[in-house]
């Protein structure tokens, strides 16, 4: 029966999260489901395929299962054979909810519709549904079963007079059942029509097509369902084919046309060609428009008048399918001097883009290849309708009107092959299909003299949502305000006075440059530059629209969870009697906080500490600055304990940066010094842990990337953006419980550049942030010691504590 081959996507959204979670679980579950479907090619998965699908626990609301179905769905995979699987591996309860609950679904997609006809010709009377896995058809003539019309369709050929009358049909399934509408077969008599059995089975003109209702015009936002539908009627049944733009549209072959997550790639003129074996119709031409400032003669809907919260639909109404930023600040170079200000600014800007609900991923001291493995990621985060935003303070030059960022490993006389290409960048984000592109750059724009290439970007595609805010002007320098321990930057001493305000982007950049301006110590040294061809009202607060397409939103959301995992808190019970805590704090995406706190000391023992040492290779621990008594003395000059809890007990501060260099899992000893009331000499006890990988360093951004061309030809291209997991990183997650990962590794793709080994010459680049002495003598003072006005639990890290912690 053609019902067999309805696919999974028809059923509900509720039923098949449903039947997702019945497949979460590891005895009879999708594991066992990839299986059994896998005996048809189409439905073979790939181990990366089925890594993602593992990974799904990660997400607050994430469901393997789900994500199995929706990968099903996606390649065609019918209800029938669904079932089919679902009893081969024996997974009853999910066999019992589709045969039963799913059957209270049944909808009645197409309804027969009455007929007059000449007596002899052929009438045929229409009626389908979805939703149940077994559909029954039974027509009725009255109160009497039709011989043989057990099937979606009724054909009397040649209908006679014996055969007027009403007909309905019965779609059922087990006990479940739904009636359609009553259908009128007439016969046209007339003393020059009558035909008979030989006569002409052409229908006439009033059984010919009639287009009932048309599709109507639309104007939508970002993020929004685009639905049209148009109902018509016909002897044979009519077929349908949309077009957009004169251009037919792939698959889109029903009565109606249902399209989620638009942008602005979606607007345009729609109409739906309609015909069957005899007759060709075409509905209305229809304009959708996609947000504020579509160019077309539609206007704005308005409510009925007299309605209390009416009013038109307003400008600036722009809403994201997401927001993501990378933050990315370079100040610990090898061959360039050393700045300031760039931790301090990414860590008020993650505060502040927090806050607007953005997912933000800040990263401090990157070398070349961890640069470009972080954009790999970054651009791996956007999708159709997100706002991506990335922010970069450091070294930077500009030449010929190309922006260049420069790496803490850059060699001294650096060139574009050392750096990272800004509008290369710029070209693979609108790839994305971004909603809103943003560049906030806090670098120098000199123009660098050892670099005389010209880099040819491809062409940029016509997207209207591109902002960049430079920090200076071009062949100017940027400033830094140097005081204590902590620097700002000029520029984000401005824009983060700004950057909570409901205002278009290029607005809020405006009144930026507007402040630096009457800024007596900035004024005819530094000024912002904006440029811009965005469009529409898009703001940086603007709110966030969940796509239509959860699956999509929720692989973004893993892919970014995974990078901001911290060890649990865990308590360890040495010999002595003494119960030590382990708590973790992420300052940021790649610097971690380890502290370690007594929880129970025996009543012999006078005195304790636990310390840390003996880390794995790789990321940087101060050994001068590691168990300290206070988060300063660690090295952690921005957070304070005291802002998120009580000090219940002393505790030792160890600062881990650099963890994105991370290549085997984070372990180190936890050394236990004690003294007991009768002995004068101090005892040891050491254990050692492991901790796993974590926040930024499973994403394994040491790792090279493969390069679809040479850079030789200064035709910087972009990097593949294929992504999965490395083999450590797999490994690392199953040690914490997660048996669902996989364990096949796939190659990431990389941006292969020279690789020169820096030496350290005498001659240095032109292009580098100078510190003003006047700054240092401005009565203003900076504020870059305060906070943004966030709760403690917006901050960009959380001490995590047992719940039986004293």
């Amino acid at each position: 029966m053609e019902d067999k081959h309805l696919g999974v996507e028809t059923l509900s959204e509720a039923s098949l999260n449903r039947l997702g979670y019945m497949l979460d679980n590891l005895e009879c579950g999708w594991k066992q489901l990839a299986k059994a479907v896998a005996e048809q090619p189409q439905f073979c998965y790939s181990d990366k395929e089925l890594t993602d699908c593992s990974l799904k626990v990660l997400s607050p609301h994430g469901s393997p299962g789900r994500y199995l179905l929706a990968l099903l769905a996606d390649r065609g995979c019918t209800l029938a054979f669904l079932l089919q699987c679902l009893k081969k591996i024996e997974h009853r309860e999910a066999v019992g909810f589709l045969t039963t609950h799913v059957i209270e679904q049944i909808g009645i997609t197409l309804q027969p519709h009455s007929q007059r006809v000449p007596e002899g010709s052929p009438v045929v009377l229409s009626c389908r549904a979805v939703g149940p896995v077994e559909l029954t058809y039974q027509w009725f003539k009255g109160k009497d079963e039709v011989p043989g019309g057990s099937g979606p369709e009724l054909v009397l050929n040649p209908v006679s007079p014996a055969q007027q009358g009403h007909y309905i049909c019965r779609v059922s399934s087990g006990d479940k059942y739904i009636f359609s509408n009553w259908a009128h077969v007439r016969l046209l008599r007339s003393g020059s029509s009558s035909a008979g059995p030989s006569g002409s089975y052409f229908p006439s003109s009033t059984s010919g097509l009639n287009i009932t209702q048309q599709p109507r015009p639309q104007v939508l936002m970002e993020g929004d369902t685009l639905y049209l539908e148009c109902v018509a009627q016909g002897n044979p049944p009519p077929q349908f084919q949309w077009y957009l733009n004169k251009q037919p549209m792939p698959k889109c072959t029903r009565s109606f046309l249902k399209i989620p997550c638009i942008t602005t790639a979606d607007r345009g003129t729609y109409t739906c060609r309609v015909y069957n074996l005899y007759h060709e119709m075409w509905s209305d031409q229809v304009q959708v428009n996609i947000g504020p400032g579509s160019f077309s003669d539609v206007s704005w809907e308005t409510s009925e008048v007299g309605t209390p919260d009416a009013g038109p639909r307003q400008m600036g109404d722009c809403c994201a399918t997401d927001k993501v930023a990378l933050l990315m600040g370079n100040m610990n170079y090898l061959h360039h001097r050393q700045l300031r200000a760039p931790m301090a600014d990414v860590h008020e800007l993650t505060n502040l883009l927090r806050q607007l609900d953005f997912k933000v991923v800040s990263l401090l001291d990157l070398n070349w290849q961890e640069m470009h493995s972080a954009v790999t990621e970054f651009l791996l985060l956007l999708d159709r309708g997100v706002y991506g935003l990335l922010y970069f303070a450091g070294h930077g030059y500009e030449n010929y009107g190309n922006s260049f960022m420069v790496p803490i490993d850059a060699p001294a006389s650096y060139t574009f092959k050392h750096c990272l290409w800004v509008q290369d960048v710029l070209q693979r984000m609108q790839e994305r299909q971004t909603g809103l592109n943003v560049f906030l750059l806090d670098m120098c724009r000199k123009r660098n003299p050892n670099d005389e290439s010209i880099p040819q970007p491809g062409p940029l595609r016509v997207t209207a949502n591109i902002v960049f805010g430079y920090a200076t002007c071009v062949d100017a320098e940027a400033f830094e305000v140097n005081k204590d321990d902590l620097s700002n930057g000029i520029f984000m001493r401005f824009l983060k006075k700004r950057l909570m305000e409901p205002e278009k982007v290029t607005v809020i950049l405006d009144k930026v440059a507007e402040d630096m301006g009457r800024c007596e110590i900035t004024r005819g040294r530094q000024a912002l530059e904006l440029r811009s061809n965005l469009s529409e009202r898009r703001a940086l607060t603007d709110s966030i629209k969940a796509p239509a397409c959860q699956v999509t939103a929720s692989t973004r959301n893993l892919q970014w969870a995974i990078a901001h995992v911290i060890p649990e808190s865990r308590c360890l019970q040495f010999d002595c009697g003494v119960k030590v805590q382990l708590g973790f704090a992420a300052e940021f995406s790649n610097i971690m906080i380890i502290y370690t706190r007594i929880l129970e000391t025996p009543k012999d023992i006078v005195s304790c500490s636990a310390q840390l040492s003996d880390f794995t290779e790789g990321p940087e621990v101060d050994l001068k600055h590691s168990n300290q008594e206070s988060l300063r003395e660690a090295g952690s000059l921005l957070l304070t304990l005291d802002d998120l809890q009580p000090l219940e007990q002393p505790r030792l501060f160890t600062r881990i940066s650099a963890l994105q260099r991370l290549k085997k899992e984070l372990s180190f000893t936890v050394c236990l010094h004690y003294k007991y009331a009768n002995l004068d000499e101090e005892l040891l006890e050491e254990k050692r842990v492991t901790v796993g990988k974590p926040l930024v360093s499973k994403l394994n951004l040491h790792e090279p990337r493969l390069s679809p061309a040479s850079s030789t030809d200064l035709q910087m291209s972009s990097m593949m953006e294929s992504s999965s997991f490395s083999e450590s990183f797999r490994a690392n997650l199953s040690d914490s419980n997660l048996s669902s990962i996989g364990s096949a590794s796939t190659s990431w793709s990389y941006y292969q550049g020279p690789r020169e080994s820096p030496t350290c010459t005498g001659l240095k680049n032109e292009p580098e942030e100078t510190i003003s002495p006047e700054f240092l003598e401005s009565e203003e003072p900076p504020a870059i010691k305060s906070l943004p006005s966030a709760s403690s639990e917006e901050l960009p890290f959380k001490f995590s504590n047992l719940p039986n912690s004293i």
